[in-house]
């Protein structure tokens, strides 16, 4: 009984749950409740069914609409084609798209062909118009077509010329050590041959020009960074290409007009400065000529550097003159394009050449850079010296024999002791450059310019200043001693003429310290280590260039002028012969007259013998008495 009762109990205390019920329709509500849950059961079946069915007949019909839609805008693209119909002019259009992009590589051999016949047929009329004042054309189509033909059958047969040429290349390998000393002694006995048989023709101021650069070349090896290193191929080749060099320009008038003619042309395409530069100036731009007139030809020559950049013409220079050096002097393609190129651009625009190498060259290549800047003359002051009197013949060829003696003084001085990261192969890969087109190029090359001509301000205003100031305390300590003419300045007529053929000065120094700085700023310390050092070599590679012209210069008519003039006057009687009057017209005609007491005679006259062919011949271009008497 008490069993019963607590079930029921439990039975009460769970109807809560379920809503209040009486106990007498428990069993009636449990069958009803059972009904209800196996018919919703089935109908939950039939509810999901009927889902499924809805949700698959959704996915038809979506399926059906989309490929409705679609099949519709084909209709209407159909329909668009149709209302538009293609034109003749259109097709035609079309057709010849199609037709170009099949023979395109045809179609632009035959556009290249069309180009250049015009351009050789121009070629050709001009010169039958006047050959004379074609001949620059010709010689620049003939190099042209040269290089070309040249690039061409290297490229495509240099597998087989070299397989052709292996014999002998072997043959020379195995007796090249004996041969070069036999080569080398044939040189040297053909050198002292013609000293011997040029001396006796115009004299023996050739001999004191040779002793010099036996001199120059002695010392510099004495005093050279790495004496027991150095490599004597590239000393020897640039001590005689300087040679040659200066025998083709001194001695034969092709030659000498040939250089002449093209240093005149870059003087003139650098002389298109000036039209920005007086825009942006103003008209007496040239009073202040460095800071208006050189700095912005620094900025031209940079724009065009680097559309020459963009092109890919400096990368097939580099190559050239590389491959030119490498044979000859074995020297770097860096070192030996930064020197060809200042025989007509300064030592701030040359490094723009290699600019990309700068911060992977050698350390002797970096001295190598900086010493053919300080050894040669820019392009952009040549004018100026010109304006002053002085030949710029003699300026150009000095130019151009001080290049390959700057790079046998600088490997003299600082023999190569590492190994070269940049080569031909490496020129080669060389990219043209992240610029997208011509004109992005010349914009970025203008941009790039800033920096470097910032620096090169700044540096020439800081070591100008200091040098100022050290003449000063020279000359505050020289006047202790009765001696204040004591400085750093220049005073001999003789070194400061030889002086022009460089930029070896203390100014200079500043000008490549901030140029490099500005161009490789991770080689400032190696530039600064070696700027002193390279200025050293710069002016012993001008004094070698001196040496060299001293010895092929050919001029008899003015030692014997001299001569003819020194016995004249020195005698009681001056004797008014045909040659004392040609001479004393010769040495008038040449005289450098600034003021009075500014009277400098040429060549080995002194002021006395001037001032007597200036009395002899009382000639109304000179006034005698501006001639200081000197006895």
């Amino acid at each position: 009984m008490s069993s019963k009762s607590s079930v029921e109990l439990q039975r009460v205390a769970t109807l809560p749950a379920q809503g209040c019920s009486n106990s007498g329709f428990q069993n009636d509500e449990d069958d009803f409740e059972n009904q209800n849950t196996s018919g919703n059961d089935h109908s939950l079946r039939n509810r999901a069914v009927q889902n499924r069915e809805h949700e698959n007949g959704k996915q038809v019909e979506e399926h059906i609409t989309i490929e409705q839609d679609s099949l519709r805008k084909d209709e209407e693209e159909e329909d668009d084609r149709e209302t538009h119909r293609k034109g003749c002019l259109e097709r035609m259009c079309g057709r010849m798209s199609d037709f170009c992009r099949e023979h395109k590589t045809t179609l632009r051999y035959i556009i290249w062909g069309i180009l250049i016949a015009g351009y050789l047929a121009l070629v050709i009329a001009a010169c039958v118009m006047n050959f004379h004042r074609a001949l620059p054309l010709f010689v620049i189509t003939v190099v042209a077509i040269f290089f070309v033909v040249w690039d061409h059958c290297m490229a495509k047969y240099e597998s087989q010329i070299a397989r052709f040429l292996s014999p002998g290349q072997r043959l020379l390998d195995s007796h090249w050590f004996w041969l070069k000393w036999v080569i080398w002694g044939c040189l040297i006995l053909g050198v002292i041959l013609w000293l011997v048989f040029d001396t006796a023709k115009l004299g023996q101021q050739q001999l004191v020009s040779f002793g010099g650069l036996i001199m120059y070349a002695s010392l510099t090896f004495l005093f050279s960074k790495h004496p027991t290193k150095v490599y004597w191929r590239p000393v020897f080749w640039g001590i005689g290409l300087q040679f040659l060099l200066g025998l083709l320009i001194l001695r034969t008038e092709p030659g000498f007009m040939a250089f002449d003619w093209l240093g005149k042309q870059v003087q003139t395409f650098l002389g298109y400065t000036d039209a920005g530069a007086s825009f942006v100036f103003g008209e007496k731009y040239t009073d202040h000529f460095f800071a208006f007139k050189v700095l912005p030809i620094v900025i031209f020559f940079s724009t065009v550097m680097s559309m020459l950049y963009y092109l890919g013409l400096m990368q097939w220079i580099v190559r050239k003159v590389g491959w030119v050096m490498l044979v000859t002097m074995g020297t770097s393609p860096v070192e030996s394009v930064v020197a060809s190129g200042n025989i007509f651009i300064g030592q701030t625009e040359s490094p723009l050449l290699v600019r990309p190498y700068l911060p992977y060259v050698t350390k002797s290549e970096l001295h190598a850079i900086m010493t053919a800047g300080f050894s040669t003359i820019a392009g952009s002051v040549l004018g100026a010296y010109i304006s002053f009197g002085v030949s710029s013949s003699h300026l150009l060829t000095a130019s151009v024999m001080s290049a390959p003696a700057a790079l046998a003084i600088s490997k003299l001085f600082w023999p190569e002791t590492e190994t070269p990261k940049i080569n031909l192969k490496n020129a080669m890969k060389m990219e043209n450059g992240d610029s997208r087109n011509l004109l992005e190029a010349a914009t970025q090359g203008a941009s790039s310019s800033i920096s470097l001509v910032a620096n090169i301000a700044v540096n020439l205003i800081a070591f100008l200043a200091l040098l100022s100031f050290m003449n000063s305390a020279l000359s505050w300590l020289g006047n202790m001693f009765d001696y204040p003419q004591l400085s750093f300045e220049m005073r001999s007529e003789a070194i400061s003429t030889y002086a022009l053929c460089g930029f070896a000065n203390f100014g200079s120094l500043g000008i490549v310290i901030g140029g490099l700085t500005s161009m490789a700023p991770s080689r400032k310390r190696d530039i600064t280590a070696g700027a002193m050092r390279a200025l050293i070599a710069g002016t012993i590679a001008c004094f070698l260039t001196a040496c060299i012209a001293g010895m092929l210069t050919n001029t008899p008519v003015d030692i014997n002028c001299h001569h003819i003039l020194e016995n004249a006057f020195n005698s009681s009687l001056v004797r008014n012969t045909t040659n004392v009057i040609s001479c004393c017209q010769g040495l008038l005609s040449s005289t450098v007259v600034k003021g009075p007491g500014e009277v400098i005679p040429t060549g080995n006259h002194s002021l006395y013998t001037l001032k007597n062919c200036c009395n002899l011949l009382n000639t109304p271009t000179l006034n005698c008495s501006w001639i200081p008497n000197v006895l």
